[in-house]
């Protein structure tokens, strides 16, 4: 029996998609995960998603299709969590190769739904975004997940959407999302989350790393991104719904309106229109600004007293954790020093280390 995933927004969806292949069909179960190569830039450097073009050592899957094992290699300087995934865990990743717009894309799932019979098709979705209209003021990412609703709405097979951990991407607010969920599927756990575990101590998905924590029982408020959104880790995090596809390609806008693109191009120019953004412009004009910016030293002691009057401003906006990510550029510190300074905290002050978050402790403490 084969199994495919799709992973609505690529990144963290796809690590997502794995503990969820587990809690769903067992431990044993491999499936094939379809996700885009498209990381922020801590680890992918070049704006905008990554094609079969920008690979070394990919695998064919079909005509169009290709798997990304884990002797493929971005080409410098475009990075990739995917060849790492591959490495850690037993599932095929499949690339979505989103430069041919939806019309890509749907040609795509449809080889791979003739070659693989898959037993079960789901789309997956962590946090919510694929369920917004395309106006709403939080909305930041639309396009990746925007593209695979309206491709996976033209396929001729049936598609399961689910909706994990409804908020916790921070782009809709979680009442929001919880008023246009469907029947509950699954509560994940820590045992469903234990799996990638050894994946979130090193990639930078803030939202499947919410996902995870609140699986295993972190509650609270959690600070994360650039901007400093704060997210409620509440009883939903851990939740598994199931949305129906049809009504969720209705109230996306932006879904609807690329349905026929036949490039990526495309895609963003309705964007644009939709949405009053693409988030490809985003990720370019903040590539060219992080290009400017000098290297800052991993001072030890520096970092530490930093983090002090970090702890002290977010306790008293009532955040009670953050994730490494966050950490890594509120101490203005480039990508390539994530790791380091993740080692230098917990071994530091490991008692705060509520894995894979940073809890900000309480005043008294």
């Amino acid at each position: 029996m084969t199994r495919l995933i799709v992973a609505a927004g690529g990144g963290g969806d796809a690590v997502a998609a794995t503990m969820l292949d587990a809690a769903l069909y067992g431990d044993d179960d491999q499936a094939v995960i379809l996700t885009y190569s498209w990381d922020r830039l801590l680890v992918d450097p070049v704006p905008g998603p990554r094609g079969p073009s920008d690979f070394t050592g990919l695998e064919p899957l079909t005509p169009s299709v290709w798997s990304v094992p884990a002797k493929a290699r971005p080409i410098a300087p475009a990075g990739s969590t995917l060849p790492r995934l591959a490495a850690e865990l037993p599932h095929t990743f499949a690339l979505i190769d989103p430069h041919h717009g939806v019309e890509g894309v749907t040609r795509q799932l449809e080889e791979l739904v003739a070659h693989l019979e898959p037993t079960s098709i789901d789309l997956l979705d962590v946090g919510g975004d694929i369920l917004a209209r395309g106006d709403e003021p939080t909305l930041k990412s639309p396009l990746a997940d925007a593209l695979t609703l309206a491709a996976c709405c033209q396929v001729n097979a049936p598609i399961r959407l689910l909706v994990a951990g409804p908020g916790l991407d921070g782009e809709l607010p979680l009442e929001e999302v919880r008023s246009l969920l469907g029947p509950l599927v699954h509560t994940l756990t820590a045992k469903d989350a234990g799996p990638v575990s050894p994946i979130l101590e090193w990639h930078p998905s803030e939202a499947t790393g919410m996902l995870a924590a609140t699986a295993r029982g972190v509650r609270g408020i959690c600070e994360i991104r650039d901007a400093g959104l704060t997210i409620p880790l509440t009883d939903d995090g851990p939740r598994v719904h199931e949305v129906d596809l049809d009504e969720a390609l209705n109230r996306n806008e932006l879904a609807r309106a690329i349905l026929t693109t036949a490039t990526l191009d495309e895609v963003e120019a309705h964007s644009r229109e939709v949405c009053g953004y693409s988030e490809i412009d985003y990720e370019r004009n903040k590539a060219s600004w992080l290009k400017d910016q000098p290297a800052i030293e991993l001072d030890p002691g520096t970092v530490l007293s930093q983090l002090d009057e970090f702890e002290d401003a977010a306790r008293r906006r009532g955040v009670t954790h953050t994730t490494f990510r966050h950490l890594t550029e509120i101490l203005n510190l480039n990508g390539s020093q994530r790791d380091d300074l993740r080692q230098l905290l917990i071994s530091s002050r490991p008692e705060r280390y509520a894995a894979p978050l940073w809890r900000i402790p309480a005043e008294t403490e």
